[in-house]
């Protein structure tokens, strides 16, 4: 039985990855701001399995919460094996632009908050000498684009952050995994036309679930988008930024 974190558990992903969780015996501790929400979810939890689910109501922005949420998620569960980082928003692009105070405001959601977090599990675990940090980021992360790249800002640090982390934890036998979605049907994103691209949690959250089975570093879900991705990186600059993406 594996003790597992989870901040952001009331998103879609979450949710849905944490039903993985909990089919497979393990203890949970979920973190996000509805509470009422978050009872819901850990009743279907124990229904599948869940031999313990614990719930906390928190703010992720409200970082000097942060340590001691995982302090007490420690506590409860007598231990912590898996820490999964899945909250987060998507900016208005346009407004981003005509105010600095809404760009900040994305970055202390998407980046800085997941930043602090991963500081204080960093060090859990290293001191530990084992564990599994996830952190659910996006393909956003890996170029900037006219439509997104507040957002894509955001990922793209978190990116390098724990690619330094995976680094620095490798040695400790600590697994830091980079998770890269593309396109996922969501509330988040109820107002975007879907096509062939789109994902349902329900895989994204099996691409995770096995990830982490599997010790990988990064993974981008589905498959596919690795290959879409490294087109989009190899165009060069000069044509890329005539491009309307």
């Amino acid at each position: 039985m594996r003790k597992v974190l989870i901040v952001g558990a009331t998103s879609a992903i979450a949710e849905a990855t944490a039903r993985l969780f909990a089919g497979n015996g393990d203890a949970l501790y979920l973190v996000a701001r509805n509470q009422d929400r978050l009872g819901a979810i850990a009743n279907d939890l124990r229904v599948r399995g869940a031999p313990q689910v614990e719930t906390e109501a928190m703010d992720a922005n409200d970082f000097s919460r942060h340590r001691a949420m995982i302090e007490t998620a420690i506590v409860t569960l007598g231990g912590l094996d898996v820490a999964l980082i899945a909250h987060g928003t998507l900016p208005d692009q346009k407004a981003c632009e005509q105010s600095f105070d809404e760009t900040l405001k994305e970055l202390q959601t998407n980046c800085l908050s997941i930043l602090s977090l991963l500081t204080y599990l960093a060090d859990h675990f290293e001191r530990q000498g084992s564990g599994t940090i996830a952190v659910l980021s996006s393909v956003a992360g890996d170029r900037g684009r006219q439509s997104n790249y507040v957002y894509g800002t955001a990922k793209a640090a978190v990116n390098v952050f724990l690619q330094g982390l995976r680094n620095r934890l490798s040695r400790a036998n600590i697994q830091v995994l980079t998770i890269k979605p593309g396109f996922v049907d969501t509330p988040m994103t109820a107002g975007f036309q879907k096509g062939l691209l789109w994902a349902k949690p329900e895989k994204v959250a099996g691409g995770i679930y096995s990830a982490i089975q599997r010790k990988k570093d990064v993974v981008y879900l589905p498959w596919f988008w690795r290959f879409i991705m490294a087109v989009i990186n190899s165009i060069p600059e000069r044509l890329f930024k005539k491009m309307k993406l």
